[in-house]
């Protein structure tokens, strides 16, 4: 075995000698300035990576036509990535299960129907509102565009932190409980919403939901349209950079390193001084502000607000894919998303639904959306336990030889 070992060595050494005698010439043929650009691109080949990818995503709606079926499955799936990424900070950075996420995404999509519709059609209030010349000012409530979406960024933010004041001393499973009770009490007061009023206007829409709600003006692009899906892709995309930028940022930070601590060893955090309820209330309310956000974004994008979409089914959904990707790595979780939002959007539904009838049985691929889903996940966790972009301390934990050197003492 060791003599195999050494030829493949020198069988490597050969290849990079090789290798190097038939590059150094050309290297040394090309000018000053190339050599400067390839040993700076290799020197920070990550930030070209991430500039290579940006472009590819700007450019991407322009080889699709403007109502393209594609590009409406890419704003969703990036609105998915958004939740993926918010969640990413409380379950990835924190460690805290939280299972009702999809408390800030119906906070967020009702944020945009309060502020953004006729739903209160009693009161007339418009805040920086577009209304087109000669047209009178419609009742209800209307906040501009960008305005709502940090209104449902705020409101969301409170509410994370409110769900999170009762998880302060629980762990674990206990915290997954607690949490999907909360989802499932914004799931109920988005059902009951019509018999709680205020001034004689119900709260929700109930089962009708809210339609009609307000499209988006931005200066220099003007009224967006459900015909015109380019806006809706830029402005999205803008916001996932946005959340992509925040979310590496507060990584680095003193607070992402305090959530990682935590992650690890809440006791041990604690003893060296680490504020818990400060700590714990910063990670809800922040990955809450994505979500209600993407919400938001949706709700307007969809121009309804369905209470039956507000299942717990949503929550697992995104769950999935941040555990898909890598818990706590934040490319992870962009692949993870973009993977499971295009298969579930479009690639089951458009592309593969009915291969079951070409060969023969009687059925289409979208009834088996569930367990398709599901092994994905078992194939991800037998073969590739970290997920498929894992974050750096986790591949270490889970690829060291825990005990190792206890092994290989003498007498063990």
């Amino acid at each position: 075995m060791s003599e195999l070992l050494a030829m493949l060595r020198e069988q490597r050494q050969a290849i990079k000698r090789r290798l190097r005698a038939i590059g150094e010439p050309i290297w040394r043929g090309l000018p000053r300035w190339v050599q400067s650009i390839l040993l700076w691109t290799g020197a920070h080949w990550r930030l070209v990576l991430a500039a290579l990818i940006i472009a590819f995503g700007a450019v991407l709606p322009l080889f699709f036509s403007v109502s393209s079926k594609f590009v409406n499955t890419e704003i969703i799936s990036l609105a998915y990535v958004m939740f993926a990424l918010g969640l990413n900070v409380v379950v990835g950075f924190a460690g805290l299960l939280d299972l009702g996420y999809l408390a800030f995404f119906a906070l967020g999509s009702y944020t945009m129907g309060w502020l953004g519709s006729t739903f209160f059609s009693k009161v007339s209030v418009h805040v920086l509102s577009y209304t087109p010349p000669g047209v009178p000012p419609p009742p209800g409530i209307h906040f501009n565009f960008l305005l709502i979406l940090v209104c449902a960024g705020l409101i969301t933010a409170a509410a994370g932190a409110i769900i999170g004041l009762p998880t302060l001393r629980l762990r674990g499973d206990y915290i997954a409980i607690v949490t999907l009770a909360f989802g499932e009490i914004i799931r109920v007061f988005a059902l009951n919403g019509p018999q709680i009023k205020i001034d004689g206007m119900p709260l929700t829409g109930g089962e009708l939901g809210v339609s009609g709600l307000d499209f988006p003006h931005l200066p220099g692009v003007g009224t967006f349209t459900q015909l015109q899906l380019r806006p809706w892709y830029y402005t999205i995309f803008v916001l996932l950079l946005i959340t992509l930028f925040v979310n590496l940022r507060l990584r680095d930070s003193r607070l992402g390193r305090a959530w990682v601590a935590l992650r690890e060893d809440e006791v041990a955090a604690v003893s060296m001084g680490l504020p818990l309820v400060r700590t714990k209330l910063l990670a809800y309310s922040v990955g809450a502000a994505f979500g209600g956000v993407a919400g938001a974004f949706l709700a307007s994008y969809t121009t309804l607000i369905d209470a039956g979409q507000f299942q717990f089914g949503f929550s697992i959904f995104v769950l999935s894919m941040v555990i898909l990707g890598g818990l706590g790595s934040i490319w992870g979780v962009v692949v993870g998303a973009l993977l499971l939002a295009n298969i579930n959007y479009y690639l089951i539904p458009d592309v593969l639904n009915d291969l079951p009838g070409k060969i023969g049985l009687n059925f289409n691929l979208t009834d088996l959306q569930f367990s398709i889903f599901g092994f994905l996940l078992v194939l991800v966790m037998v073969l590739r336990p970290q997920g498929l972009i894992p974050e750096r301390r986790r591949q270490l934990e889970l690829k060291a030889g825990i005990g190792e050197t206890e092994l290989k003492e003498p007498g063990l």
